[in-house]
């Protein structure tokens, strides 16, 4: 269910894993190096059916997406973004199928990352990649590149998709959405997903917990009630905090998987 920013990627450390690199190759991506792809394997063995909920995951981001480009919004702000990936299955591309003239602003702290959205999105005019921390919600909310295609006085999406529940609770998380909500215009939508495995289900969570413990990483595995208060101001849509592919399925949604019905996910527009 990861899809966050890489918060452990540095020169010294260029060679161990990264979050980033290991949910690409969850995706089926193809950024991931060695040992991103022998650290996902493992996470793999320890919870069967980790790419099922990264498919569902990316599956309800479309969803989502989607449906606030439905309700008028025009402008994308996804911290914590990953890889973006070929194809038509980004933001800016699921949004443009209903804007046609949508804004997106990726932001991500691994510089690798970083670098290979910028190559992907070169040719592609009212999108932005650019390095940030989800730690520092003043510095991304003024980067001037961002700012070059977010106008905050206008509603936003706010996309925080499999990146909260890599911050620790002493970092704490619920404020710094805080801060990016009260700089929000009201009309704005808050898109979230985290990373639940129900406590009775054997030993997967904390098996996975103990892979990325491996490489510095720290996996919060928070339930409905400390997810939904990152949703605090918002109104949530319908159907409330769900499992991923029980937030508004559509005839593509893959249900049958009991993978697929885990982590948390939410919708909310800020009054």
């Amino acid at each position: 269910m990861e899809r966050s920013s890489d918060r452990h990627s540095t020169d010294a450390a260029a060679q161990a894993p990264s979050v980033a690199g290991m949910y690409d190759f969850y995706a089926g991506g193809e950024q991931s190096r060695d040992a991103d792809r022998q650290a996902a394997a493992a996470a793999m063995a320890a919870l069967p059916g980790l790419d099922v909920a990264v498919a569902a995951n990316r599956a309800f981001l479309r969803r989502a997406v989607r449906h606030a480009a439905e309700r008028g919004v025009t402008q994308f702000l996804d911290i914590g973004c990953g890889y973006l990936a070929p194809g038509d299955g980004n933001v800016h591309d699921v949004a443009r199928r209903v804007v046609p003239d949508a804004r997106v602003a990726y932001v991500e702290l691994d510089p690798a990352g970083v670098a290979h959205n910028r190559a992907l999105l070169r040719d592609t005019p009212g999108t932005v990649a650019v390095q940030g921390d989800f730690l520092k919600p003043h510095d991304i909310l003024t980067d001037p590149e961002v700012g070059a295609v977010i106008d905050l006085d206008q509603p936003v999406a706010l996309l925080l998709v499999a990146v909260l529940h890599f911050i620790e609770d002493k970092d704490d998380p619920w404020g710094k959405v805080a801060q990016l909500r009260d700089a929000l215009a009201p009309g704005s939508h808050l898109i979230v997903s985290h990373a639940y495995i129900k406590p009775d289900t054997g030993s997967g969570p904390d098996a996975i917990k103990g892979v990325y413990r491996t490489f510095g990483s720290s996996l919060q595995n928070r339930g409905p009630d400390e997810t939904g208060r990152f949703l605090d101001g918002f109104t949530l849509l319908e159907p409330g905090l769900t499992a991923m592919a029980d937030w508004r399925p559509d005839p593509d949604t893959e249900t049958e998987h009991p993978m697929s019905h885990t982590g948390v996910v939410a919708v909310g527009v800020k009054p």
